[in-house]
């Protein structure tokens, strides 16, 4: 898979170190020339000096063979064209864009980028998790707003504990991806046995949240 990173501040440099770690072929666009240089000589990877937003650097990175662009600098306008030129013009199958500021996270999605990553809500909703009673939290919205990743606690009277997974009949696009038990993740197959104290992690469609919620813990009295 060819991955193009635009940005390489922090979440760049880490987002790419971590990449190619995992064995991915990833280029990295940045514009400080400096920062481009220093980023060469700590990751083995291709560092382009220049404007991700600029057709010409795209082609120099590749961007006709790439399988996704992860547009991650620290402006959201930047990197809204940027995956926008890589959608529109190069037919890339996955874009992600960095949503700096919350109000933008809405129009990303609206105008066509797969993934907009908004750390703000995520931490947010996080912390919202901490402080509150909910079982179940809305962690990531998706695919134009039509996917969602959510979190579900499953207490002791849950109707899922005791259960395999594949006795347990959940709604319509809706899939089990991680269940965090302990400080171990599992990752969940037919067989696997749900347990109290559980936090599952699934995709689901937006309007099948609440099917899931009470597949899992049953209906909120």
């Amino acid at each position: 898979m060819n991955i193009v990173v635009v940005g390489g501040g922090k979440v760049g440099y880490y987002l790419v170190k971590k990449l190619v770690k995992d064995g991915l072929s990833v280029t990295l666009i940045e514009k400080d020339r400096a920062r481009c240089e220093e980023i060469a000589q700590e990751i083995d990877t291709m560092v382009i000096n220049g404007d991700g937003c600029d057709i010409g650097i795209l082609e120099q990175a590749g961007i006709s063979k790439a399988s996704v662009l992860a547009a991650v600098t620290g402006s959201d306008e930047d990197n809204f064209v940027a995956c926008q030129l890589a959608k529109t013009g190069y037919n890339v199958l996955r874009t992600v864009a960095r949503v700096n500021n919350p109000n933008n996270e809405a129009i990303f999605s609206e105008l066509g980028v797969d993934v907009p990553v908004n750390s703000t809500t995520i931490i947010a909703r996080i912390v919202e998790e901490e402080v509150s009673l909910d079982d179940f939290i809305n962690l990531l919205s998706f695919k134009k707003g039509n996917i969602s990743l959510v979190r579900v606690d499953l207490s002791d009277d849950s109707p899922a504990v005791g259960k395999m997974i594949k006795d347990i009949i959940l709604p319509p696009n809706s899939v089990l991806v991680s269940i965090i038990r302990g400080g171990d993740i599992i990752i969940p197959k037919g067989e696997t046995v749900l347990t109290p104290g559980d936090d599952v992690i699934a995709l689901t469609s937006v309007e099948n949240e609440q099917s899931l919620l009470t597949s899992l813990i049953g209906k909120i009295k």
